[in-house]
């Protein structure tokens, strides 16, 4: 058998072409090696960003052409200025040039010069008759510092059920965790997954980071009870059979070991929903809900359209008649005035589970919390769903975003999310990003950012092709920081990036400077570019928040027992003998816990001497994040009560129930929001972060 030829790599033509249009040519997954990308994937990249490469001529035209639009270009589409300073782009325009600059607060000015924070319209007039029309973005030199050092909790929401939950946790679910941990524990936040809308029908993808839209929230987090048109319904019978129904799903995760069904509940939550939204609105109520309508505009027009037509030629737009592919076509415009009482409806649910999600960020507020609910903005969308028939002219049509094979994963990722096309994002300023993070910050105490890099770039694989066969495509990084920078600073919110795994050198410092803090996990900081072991806490970075683990990890009990490496096993993901695999982690735990002897913080439960208990090791393991410089120390909130298991564990899909695992306790036993704010488990561990730091080192 003869071994396959390697990809042909990219011509010199072919290379500098994809060079003026961000696309690489190729990428290094460790610092001692780089891998060309073939000109297959980089010929198919340029097509998506709407550029012929498929022949030799065709490359030499699209670069003569390219070459001249940017030798002619005055401006590029969009200028980014910092501060009060005047954007460095406008110092190598030709001498004599004119500015004129509408501001976005109505103000016309001849001079880049102390411009205020906003997103403003340039037009500059060179000399020789040039003239250049642009967006001048103007953002403060840094988000502010997060107000003093906080510790919080992170959840996944649906995991966390109380006595009122209808199956799955919701945002009375949120309200009550964020009241109780701001009064009783002194919690300056509480962090949740993506609560953006999923994609409807069942099974829906049980993932919150395959969302339909990132832009609105899913209903299916509403508590009912909470909607103020409850009390009205015409036919409370039908509303209090569902509450039995409702308690019968609580019952069956709690009690019998049943796994979270999201579909069902939201089975029962719409028909409810259908019965509330029945019920006239107030005059209050009718003004808060049409200044909800003149406020989102077009997007939740769109939105609710494409969810009324969803439900009539089901979740995928590309399967819709030919007409409604289309969101400005005459066919859906007709489409949509016959459906408007279901687009009603679905600008009615997004409006309700808006009021619910300000009112959880108020109750963290009010309880003293000076961040409160840290919301978490998934890195994509679904390729069928809202956001991408509605802002369809915006992502590259045929590509996924994934990654590339690394020492973890041969094989590369594809996660079937579509990427925006920078350059239509330019041309814009940045209009669908501002847009959703505005969207974002209106509930928002502050903002996770998951896989932070791709601000910077994005590993673009073409449609059937595998992973292997992508490539990096770069983003206007500076311009996507503006618009973050300035949208958070407009809502008072600190911005948390999720910059684990390989990072491009140059960007952790990136986002530093302009004020957005990292993430830090405990078992990941080791000294890399030393001997390896263990970093002490005084080496950590103070920009970040720090975790002993996350959603897509082990707990800290399953790590500190090996229980993760048997459980892969048993699924048959080790890609190594188990006794290996076994060796490794135990070793790998054994460094941790041999620091933590030696600064002495394995003080035993309730500061007694036992330090042989894994509930002992784990509150160590905060003793030890405490000591860091950290700004922020986030506890995942399974870890309080032993939980073994992950919510997530990458590489699996049917094999393990992802996504739907109630918090549960050492034993496995599932544990009600009422329980676990009445753990002693719980408070002990909140005890270890209420205690005097200690002195750092190691």
């Amino acid at each position: 058998m003869t071994a396959p030829r390697p990809a042909e790599p990219p011509s010199e033509d072919l290379s500098r072409l994809a060079d003026l249009h961000g696309v690489a040519t190729s990428y290094s997954p460790s610092p001692d090696r780089t891998v060309a990308a073939s000109a297959t994937a980089v010929t198919l990249t340029l097509a998506a960003l709407g550029v012929d490469a498929s022949t030799p001529g065709a490359v030499r035209a699209a670069l003569a052409a390219r070459e001249r639009e940017q030798g002619a270009r005055l401006l590029p589409p969009t200028v980014v200025g910092w501060g009060t300073s005047p954007p460095a782009t406008l110092a190598a325009l030709p001498e004599g040039t004119l500015l004129h600059i509408e501001t976005e607060q109505g103000e016309t000015r001849a001079s880049a010069e102390q411009l205020p924070p906003g997103v403003h319209r340039l037009t500059a007039t060179a000399p020789d008759g040039r003239t250049a029309d642009a967006h001048l973005i103007i953002a403060p030199a840094r988000l502010p510092t997060p107000p003093g050092r906080s510790y919080g909790l992170l959840v996944q929401l649906y995991s966390l059920l109380s006595r009122r939950s209808w199956g799955m946790g919701d945002l009375g679910d949120l309200a009550e965790l964020a009241g109780w941990a701001g009064r009783s524990l002194g919690a300056g936040f509480v962090q949740v997954n993506p609560l953006h809308a999923a994609v409807p029908g069942a099974p829906t993808d049980p993932s919150p980071y395959r969302p339909s839209s990132r832009r609105f929230p899913d209903p299916v987090h509403l508590r009912i009870e909470d909607v103020p048109e409850r009390a009205y319904v015409e036919d409370p019978e039908r509303l209090r059979a569902l509450l039995e129904r409702s308690g019968r799903l609580r019952e069956a995760v709690l009690e019998k070991g049943a796994l979270i069904d999201r579909d069902a509940v939201w089975e029962l939550k719409r028909e409810a929903l259908e019965l509330l939204c029945e019920v006239p609105l107030g005059p209050g109520r009718r003004a808060a809900y049409c200044d909800f309508l003149a406020e989102q505009g077009q997007a939740l027009e769109d939105h609710a359209t494409w969810c009324a037509l969803a439900e009539v030629h089901g979740p995928d737009w590309h399967r819709w008649p030919t007409g409604l592919r289309d969101p400005r076509s005459p066919d859906t415009v007709r489409a949509r005035n016959g459906l408007l009482d279901r687009v009603d409806f679905w600008s009615r649910l997004a409006w309700l589970t808006d009021t619910q999600l300000t009112a959880a960020q108020r109750a963290g507020r009010e309880a003293g919390m000076p961040v409160g609910i840290v919301h978490d903005l998934a890195v994509g969308v679904h390729p069928g769903g809202a956001d991408a028939w509605a802002q369809q002219d915006y992502f590259a049509a045929g590509m996924s975003v994934g990654a590339p094979p690394d020492a973890f994963n041969a094989r590369g990722q594809d996660w079937g999310l579509p990427p925006w096309r920078p350059d239509r994002l330019a041309d814009s300023g940045y209009a669908p990003f501002r847009e959703l993070l505005r969207a974002l910050f209106r509930y928002a105490g502050a903002l996770r950012i998951d896989h932070v890099m791709g601000l910077f770039r994005l590993w673009w694989v073409p449609q059937g092709r595998p992973p292997t066969e992508g490539t990096y495509v770069r983003y206007d990084a500076e311009a996507m920081l503006a618009v973050l920078v300035l949208e958070a600073s407009r809502a008072g919110a600190p911005v948390i990036g999720e910059d684990l795994g390989t990072v491009e050198p140059g960007v952790r410092e990136a986002l530093r400077e302009r004020g957005v803090l990292g993430t830090s996990v405990l078992w990941f900081e080791r000294d890399w570019e030393g001997d390896g072991r263990p970093l002490p806490p005084d080496r950590w970075r103070a920009d970040c928040l720090a975790t002993a683990t996350t959603h897509d990890l082990p707990s800290t009990a399953a790590r500190l027992t090996g229980e993760h490496v048997e459980l892969r096993d048993s699924l048959g993901l080790l890609a190594r003998p188990l006794e290996e695999e076994r060796a490794e982690a135990a070793a790998d735990t054994g460094e941790w816990l041999s620091l933590l002897a030696r600064l002495g913080l394995l003080q035993g439960t309730g500061g007694g001497t036992d330090t042989s208990s894994e509930e002992a090791e784990i509150q160590a393991v905060h003793r030890f994040l405490l000591r860091t410089p950290a700004r922020m120390v986030g506890v995942w909130l399974p870890d309080g009560v032993g939980d073994r298991r992950p919510q997530n564990l990458p590489g699996t899909w049917d094999q393990y129930p992802n996504w739907r695992l109630p918090i549960a306790d050492a034993g496995g036993r599932p544990l009600t929001l009422e329980e676990l704010a009445a753990s002693p488990r719980l408070h002990a561990l909140i005890e270890v972060l209420r205690e005097p730091a200690g002195p750092s080192g190691g």
